[in-house]
């Protein structure tokens, strides 16, 4: 066999040395473009979300913006209220301590006076004091017999007998005008006064119900004012969380356009590097040794257990963001950074 015919029947070591290198060369660069992709891609799905969640709670700021300044005009319109009543009630208390002395005077008049009337009617019998009253009507009759009586008296021609009994009868009506007048004045009294007593105790209790309804009303304003305070302050409180949200989406937007230009950044220096190897492939037909080639078996494997561990703690990271949780800076960058950073 010529040395032609051996030379072509088969590769030299050298010749497939070059091959693998160049074919664990091209499939790292792809993996390593893919790995880029695959975190833009994310990183630009993340940034719309944020921006998304940013126009959100912004819009929702505005919202309990308006809310605040309505319910504090509510508080002010209410606490006007609340003070034009105190003055009300405050005008209401005074009449009622000014009109409260009159009242109990009258009260314990009306009460001396019934007691009056009761002692009249003791005296005098409560069949007679009824007798009398009946008599008020007669009062003119009783004053012109006791008149007739008394002229008789002294111009008539009486017997000594005659005369007694006039003398008698003129007691006796004498007697029943004088009670007549003095029960008479005590009921006028008495009347006067009750009278006066029922339109005050109405006054009164006027006033009372003045007082009642004002203070109802106050109550329920100031429990109104209390639950308005409340409700103002869970809105500052929603508000402060909000705004904390926000600039947790703004810290969280400037890390993710620093990873898009980093990602930008090495796509280019990639797309560079892989332009420049095609130009060096062509001219690179040196063999290499068996210990240059167990050299890039050996980075090969470290590379794929590198790779296999980023990929497992990338997992991690994102089963822990889809749940919501809070993610640390090394764990956003396993996220959304290159794991051939090298």
């Amino acid at each position: 066999m010529g040395l032609d015919q051996k030379t072509n029947g088969s590769s030299s070591p050298a010749t497939t040395t070059a091959a693998t290198t160049k074919s664990r060369n091209d499939t790292a660069t792809t993996q390593k473009k893919d790995s880029l992709d695959s975190n833009l891609r994310t990183l630009l799905e993340f940034k719309k979300d944020l921006l998304i969640e940013q126009k959100n709670a912004e819009k929702k700021i505005q919202e309990i913006n308006t809310d605040i300044e309505a319910t504090k005009k509510n508080i002010d319109d209410q606490r006007i209220e609340l003070q034009q009543l105190r003055t009300k009630l405050k005008g209401v208390n005074e009449e009622k301590d000014s009109e409260f002395t009159k009242f109990m005077e009258l009260k314990n008049s009306l009460a001396e006076a019934r007691s009056q009337m009761k002692t009249l009617e003791e005296k005098a019998g409560s069949a007679a004091a009824s007798k009398l009253r009946k008599e008020r009507y007669d009062i003119s009759v009783l004053s012109k017999n006791l008149d007739q009586i008394e002229h008789d008296i002294q111009t008539k021609k009486l017997s000594k007998d005659q005369e007694r009994k006039l003398v008698a009868r003129s007691k006796e009506i004498a007697t029943k005008l004088h009670t007549l007048n003095v029960i008479y004045k005590k009921e006028d009294r008495f009347r006067s006064i009750s009278s006066q007593y029922g339109m005050l105790k109405s006054k009164m209790n006027k006033i009372f119900d003045k007082k009642s309804e004002f203070g109802n009303k106050i109550g329920e304003l100031k429990s109104s004012i209390d639950n308005l305070l409340n409700l103002r302050e869970s809105l500052y409180e929603e508000r402060r969380k909000i705004i904390h949200n926000i600039r947790e989406a703004e810290a969280k937007l400037e890390m993710v356009e620093t990873q898009l230009n980093a990602i930008h950044f090495r796509k280019s220096r990639s797309a560079a590097e892989e332009q420049r190897h095609r130009r060096q492939r062509g001219g690179q037909y040196e063999s290499r040794g068996e210990s240059r080639y167990e050299a890039l078996q050996e980075r090969a494997r470290r590379s794929k257990e590198n790779q296999e561990r980023w990929n497992t703690l990338k997992d991690a990271a994102l089963k822990k963001m889809s749940s919501g949780e809070k993610l640390t800076f090394d764990e956003m960058k396993l996220i959304f950074g290159d794991s051939n950073t090298g």
